[in-house]
């Protein structure tokens, strides 16, 4: 565990995703390799076969009234660049599909930018797969200085959609802002990804209404063989490929100075700096485990990291009594030591069922030397985390970043069994 002193080593094997490469080909405009399914199984191959049915220019007015929006480009399967959205790693989700088209837009008043990615598969089953390897990329995305703000699951867009906003710190207190929807309808999966700045998450609403309408353009296209209706979105997780209960990369705080993704690996459980006094037996959890949290690819000293411990207990209010015992035990550890120990409270938290607080801990380790650590405990239902953040010489967080991990560690804690 970082936080107690420990390095980890890890050995990352192969170190990133091998890129499939599709090619466009065929008698129509973006169509891509056939993949042999017999025609029984097939959906419309005519369907898309051009652009018209693409998102206008004065649909995309919907992202946001100011300035004024212009088609940038359109490029179909054979001439789409390797990468059009946020954390794709390879060009097609369907190598094996009929077509896929590319369409880009521009704001010059506002600079926004935003993209139309549409791909046709052979049919329905297809697609739904299409749109199952989409979202993993969003999920498992390892895009740097890349952090998952905001994400919803929707209705009303074809069979299924979601909607995942991306933030990236350009500031104090701006960041710019990837709002991005998957949806698959028929043999139709469509992404649409809206790109912009500003000092606030961005809500929702325009991307959820601009891609309802480029899903009925597709929907309306003779064979299409689907419906969609009013677009909602309800908040909701992305799914993690982590252990269930932690977080993934996409969840991890920004740091100007790593440029390199998050990577986890399972540690052991310790009883905290010093303050935090964690005895999670006294405290009967049911059950509990450590991940830490490094970037093994980035010029980082070996002790920079995140450490995370989730822990189940038996009803709600027995995980609301351990996180309440830490809370005292932080709180009144600067009292309790000293000039040894500076304490410092940075939030509290009540977010719905999350009820939580972070401090910045100072230790005179002796020598004139002096160990800091961001800290953080929240319960949720019947799970409670546990989240440490040493901080180095230009290697930290604000305390809002340091919320929020907190925050979001507790949303996912649930999940652990």
């Amino acid at each position: 565990m970082i936080g107690a002193g420990a390095a980890v080593l890890l050995v990352v094997g192969g170190g990133g995703v091998v890129a499939v490469n599709a090619f466009g080909g065929g008698d129509s405009a973006g169509s891509k390799t056939d993949g042999g399914d017999d025609d029984k199984h097939k959906g419309d191959a005519n369907l898309l076969a051009d652009a018209n049915a693409l998102i206008d220019a004065p649909t995309v007015k919907s992202l946001t009234p100011a300035g004024a929006w212009a088609i940038s480009a359109t490029a179909d399967g054979s001439t789409a660049p390797d990468k059009s959205f946020v954390c794709q790693p390879q060009r097609f989700a369907d190598p094996a599909g009929i077509r896929t088209w590319v369409r880009n837009f521009r704001n010059p008043t506002t600079r926004d930018t935003a993209v139309q990615y549409v791909e046709v598969s052979n049919d329905s089953t297809a697609a739904g797969k299409t749109y199952t390897t989409i979202t993993g990329w969003l999920s498992a995305c390892v895009t740097p200085q890349m952090r998952l703000v905001a994400s919803y699951s929707t209705t009303g867009l074809g069979e299924r959609g979601i909607v995942a906003i991306f933030g990236q710190p350009t500031g104090e207190k701006t960041s710019n802002y990837r709002t991005i929807s998957v949806s698959t309808a028929g043999q139709a999966t469509m992404v649409l990804e809206y790109d912009s700045s500003g000092t606030a998450v961005p809500k929702p609403d325009g991307v959820l209404s601009t891609a309802g309408a480029g899903l009925k353009r597709i929907c309306d296209q003779p064979g299409a063989g689907c419906t969609t209706g009013t677009p909602s979105a309800t908040p909701a997780l992305l799914p993690s490929s982590e252990s269930p209960g932690f977080m993934a990369p996409i969840d991890l705080p920004v740091l100007t100075a790593v440029n390199k993704p998050w990577v986890s690996a399972t540690s052991t459980t310790r009883s905290g700096t010093g303050c935090e006094k964690i005895d999670l037996k006294k405290a009967k959890a049911i059950g509990y485990k450590s991940l830490t949290y490094v970037t093994p690819d980035a010029d980082v000293p070996t002790e920079f990291g995140l450490d995370a411990t989730v822990s189940k207990y038996a009803s709600p209010a027995a995980a609301t009594a351990f996180v309440t015992g830490i809370r005292k035990n932080v709180d009144g550890c600067a009292k309790a030591s000293g000039d040894a120990v500076t304490v410092k409270t940075t939030d509290s938290i009540t977010v719905g069922s999350i009820k939580g607080e972070a401090w910045r801990a100072a230790y005179d380790t002796g020598g004139g030397k002096v160990a800091t650590y961001r800290i953080g405990i929240a319960s949720n239902g019947s799970s409670a985390v546990y989240v440490l953040f040493p901080v180095l010489k230009n290697l930290d967080i604000s305390d809002k970043a340091f919320t929020d991990v907190l925050t979001r560690a507790a949303e996912r804690a649930p999940l652990y069994k």
